[in-house]
């Protein structure tokens, strides 16, 4: 039968289903053209190396040998977690594109599109709304946030285990529609693929108790006045997902235990105040990032003291921001949901265990910050009651902010070109980066721009004047000019700091025997090779210097 806009029925429906896959291709266009410049992008001397162009196991193509290796313990610690399913996908990456970094980058973007379609598409079949939906998944798309998860090939791991991420959420979606145990097996599988690309996904059974809420609204049969059935369909919903935290669980303590191992657990050289203080403060930042996407660095430091009202001010503001949406969670539910999607997935990477030395990094806010484009998403709207006024305004201004978030996102990519252009974009935006002086000084030793790398050596001593390894470094270069007093002082100063410091002991010795001094290059020599680096000692054997 004809409808009253003269289309049948089939010809709606057909309409209806063709909307959504019109919106799928322009979220694929506009993510490619946003990352577009990542094809110039090569690796960076951060964690590439040792994941891809100096891993031996990765570089070996995919063959039983390599496929074992990546199950194994060794693999498990140097990425600091169990991760297979990463180790994995690199060495196929390497089977086909062998070293160019293009593919690795390529593979990469496919992954984010993919995700961000998922996302679309998930959250259009558990909302039953087209926009809100479209313009969640354009802001993940898009964000210049996302950049760094996207653009550095290490971080693999980031666009990987959010397509299982959301594989699972829209298994959990079918497996709610028509409840059974093949669906909740697929949801299980797909869960613990999440968990072996990256344990990130620890938080992902909380955000699906979440969705239970809004918009599955599996709580709506919870009647106020039928107390006993309210907590018996919660410790249902609850007792539903023991399998999944259970999981977990067992990732959180694995991954727990390869960090420690590793050597990547730095907690406790960080005071637990100074954590929780930073931890306040950066759950504020990543919104402000969020509004205003400027100064994104690839390395934020640790400021290590803050101010007390800086402190003070982001609790009390998560405070009142968590009491605001709770106080109208009825009314919009969203709202809620997307603040506790927020809050919650930030637990494991905000800090309280401290990983790595940085304060708070860009790829920690790939999963989070679609809590909030939810609150944005579906917030803006209800703001607005004229519905005349609601179609003029807020479809140009959805795309105005697009169109803006897809610039600075072009001009971010633009930052990863290679790992000098990255390291002083980092330093432009930010203070007191020793870290970046030392690895930049690093990079530009190793293309013979030897003064240039002192500088920025200086720099890092300035900001960190006993970091033991700017010190062995800068004496290396000294070395390489030739000026040999000066790079003896700097290994010596290294020794000081660190008295079982092989390669200082190495470098010296090797230093000395530049000078002749064969009495003393033979006992650092020595030193250095029962410490485990045994290089200069051989040089020293073979000119007759030690016996």
């Amino acid at each position: 039968m004809p409808t009253s806009q003269g289309m049948s029925s089939s010809e709606s429906a057909q309409h209806n289903n063709l909307i959504p896959l019109l919106i799928c291709l322009a979220l694929a266009i506009l993510t490619v053209i946003a990352f577009w410049p990542l094809k110039d992008c090569g690796f960076i001397s951060m964690d590439d190396p040792a994941y891809v162009y100096q891993n031996a196991y990765v570089q070996s193509g995919l063959n039983w040998n390599s496929i074992s290796q990546a199950f194994s313990s060794e693999l498990a610690e140097l990425s600091g977690h169990w991760c297979p399913v990463i180790w994995l996908s690199f060495m196929l990456d390497y089977q086909i594109f062998g070293l160019n970094p293009h593919g690795y980058h390529l593979v990469n973007l496919l992954f984010h599109v993919l995700n961000t379609i998922l996302l679309f598409l998930i959250f259009h079949r558990m909302t039953k709304t087209l926009w809100p939906s479209a313009f969640v998944a354009a802001l993940f798309a898009i964000h210049p946030l996302h950049v760094e998860s996207v653009a550095w090939i290490t971080e693999r791991k980031d666009v990987l285990s959010t397509f299982f991420w959301m594989l699972t959420m829209g298994a959990y979606g079918y497996y709610v529609e028509h409840p059974g145990f093949r669906r909740y097996f697929i949801v299980l599988l797909f869960f613990v693929l999440g968990l072996i690309a990256k344990p990130m996904l620890v938080t992902l059974p909380f955000v699906l108790l979440l969705l239970d809420y809004w918009p599955l609204q599996r709580f709506g049969e919870i009647k106020p006045a039928d107390p006993e059935y309210k907590w018996s369909l919660i410790y249902l919903l609850l007792w539903e997902k023991v399998p999944l935290f259970v999981l977990a669980l067992l990732s959180s303590i694995v991954t727990y235990a390869a960090g420690q191992k590793g050597g990547g657990v730095h907690s406790e050289e960080i005071p637990l105040i100074v954590r929780v203080g930073n931890a306040f403060i950066s759950y504020i930042a990543y919104i402000g990032k969020m509004i205003w996407p400027s100064n994104l660095a690839f390395f934020y430091p640790h400021a290590l003291v803050f101010l007390t009202w800086q402190v003070l001010g982001s609790a009390l503001l998560l405070i009142a921001i968590t009491t605001a949406v709770f106080w109208i969670i009825k009314k919009s539910p969203y709202l809620a949901i997307g603040w506790l999607w927020y809050i919650g997935t930030l637990v494991p990477v905000i800090g309280l265990v401290q990983v790595g030395g940085q304060a708070m990094a860009d790829r920690y806010s790939y999963i989070p910050l679609i809590g909030l484009f939810i609150m944005v998403a579906w917030g803006f709207p209800s703001l607005i009651k004229n519905s005349e006024i609601k179609k003029r305004f807020l479809f140009p201004a959805g795309i105005s902010v697009l169109a803006i978030m897809a610039v600075l996102t072009w001009q971010q990519c633009s930052n990863w070109k290679n790992t000098i252009t990255l390291y002083k974009h980092t330093l432009q935006v930010t203070k007191n980066n020793f870290m970046i002086h030392n690895s930049l000084g690093w990079n530009l030793f190793a293309e013979g721009k030897i003064e240039e790398a002192i500088d920025h050596y200086n720099k890092a001593l300035q900001i960190t004047p006993n970091n033991l390894t700017s010190y062995d470094r800068r004496g290396m270069a000294y070395a390489t000019l030739g000026q040999y007093q000066r790079a003896i002082e700097d290994f010596t100063e290294a020794i000081r700091l660190q008295p079982k410091f092989a390669q200082a002991y190495n470098n010296r010795a090797s230093v000395r025997i530049m000078q002749g001094n064969d009495s003393l290059c033979c006992s650092d020599a020595q030193k250095a090779c029962e410490l485990g680096i045994c290089k200069a000692l051989k040089i020293a054997k073979s000119r007759g210097y030690c016996k």
